[in-house]
């Protein structure tokens, strides 16, 4: 099987690394930040506008794609890809957060998990086996296993179930993984290293995960309600216990200067729902912290949401923008997003430039310390 990933550049002063992922439908230059499409969608963007982004690869969620329309009628489609006319890679997860965000909707057996549906209750079941078939369906150039995401705090006893669990499911997808061909069709599996908060559990299901030939790897189980500091230990630790050659993927995470600080720890691959969720709540991003267009000083603003962000949207002003949000116009939800998902892009962009360089470190201490400033020290 041909090498997924590629490493170019490998920094001296901390673990940052510039690398290509390559995939069915293209390469993927990291360090990279995917925008998220939960419903074969980026909210409020055309697939166009994404790619316009920068955008090099998106998500789709298997259990939501599965409820509604389902994974058959859209394998009839040609997967997402020709579904939703998205040309470039998409990763799907598995169905595992949605055991923990929707905790009162579901039962884990050692089987899999049973859920009753969010729109109409009904019966639904997704075992290891059948979610690898499921995004074989989606036609998923990254699939990734079903996992166990226990909620934080947990006692360790449970936790030690949940990591044992997820190793278990782990093993299980992947044989599924290679008896389904995926490999073959230059599909990749990832698998996902969990144990909350206690680090020796990481360490452990990293190091028994890493005995598995996975294309690559991801760490989960991050940013469910523990403080920032605990979530980057939990990114290092596991990061540590990773296969040096292989894609490292943090799931759902984070804040501009929290990506750069997991970039430092050997990090790879960053989603989160925050440029397009904050975008319909009139939140942009710039380089010196956010803004709320809500707010009143923003009234007659002739500036761009940031003048360094060159997207589409920087030919409007923020008294515009402004107007569109207190007006509840559908575009100001759309300029936001352009916005905030190309701020995002440009981000990852400047930390390839940088370790490429040579000065990634400084360039990002300085980036976050003014990032951090909130120079407009406003009630976001």
């Amino acid at each position: 099987m041909e090498k997924a990933f590629s490493i170019l550049r490998e920094s001296g002063a901390s673990r940052a690394r510039r690398a290509v992922l390559s995939t069915a439908h293209g390469d993927v230059q990291t360090p990279v930040f995917m925008p998220v499409g939960t419903q074969a969608t980026v909210k409020s963007l055309t697939p166009r506008q994404v790619e316009e982004t920068g955008a090099q690869i998106i998500l789709g969620n298997t259990y939501h794609l599965n409820i509604r329309p389902t994974s058959e009628l859209i394998a009839r489609f040609g997967g997402l890809h020709g579904f939703m006319k998205w040309t470039k890679p998409i990763l799907t997860d598995s169905g595992g957060f949605q055991a923990f965000s929707l905790s009162k909707l579901r039962k884990i057996s050692e089987e899999g998990i049973a859920f009753n549906s969010h729109l109409d209750g009904s019966r639904l079941f997704i075992s290891p086996e059948s979610c690898m078939e499921i995004q074989k369906n989606l036609g998923s150039d990254i699939c990734m296993v079903l996992d166990e995401c226990i909620p934080y705090p947990c006692e360790k006893k449970a936790c030690r179930a949940s990591v044992e669990r997820t190793i278990r499911w782990a093993k299980r997808c992947f044989d599924a993984y290679h008896a389904l061909g995926l490999p073959q069709r230059g599909r990749h599996a990832f698998a996902i290293v969990q144990g909350s908060n206690y680090g020796d559990l990481r360490m452990e299901c990293a190091e028994r995960l890493s005995e598995m030939d996975f294309p690559g790897f991801a760490i989960g189980g991050v940013s469910v309600g523990e403080p920032e500091e605990e979530m980057l230990f939990q990114v290092d630790v596991s990061a540590q216990k990773l296969p040096a050659e292989k894609a490292r993927y943090v799931m759902g995470v984070g804040t501009p200067p929290q990506i750069l600080k997991m970039i430092a720890l050997g990090a790879d691959m960053f989603d989160c729902v925050m440029p397009t969720r904050l975008a319909r709540h009139a939140v942009a991003f710039t380089l010196d912290g956010e803004i709320n267009l809500k707010n009143a000083r923003f009234y007659d603003d002739p500036e761009p949401l940031d003048a360094a962000i060159d997207s589409y949207a920087s030919n409007f002003s923020r008294a515009y923008i402004r107007h569109l949000v207190k007006a509840n116009e559908m575009l100001a939800c759309t300029l936001l997003s352009i916005h905030n998902v190309r701020f995002f892009q440009i981000l990852v962009e400047q930390a390839r430039l940088h370790i490429e360089q040579g000065d990634f470190e400084k360039w990002s201490a300085e980036w976050i310390a003014r990032y951090e400033s909130r120079k407009y020290n406003e009630n976001i």
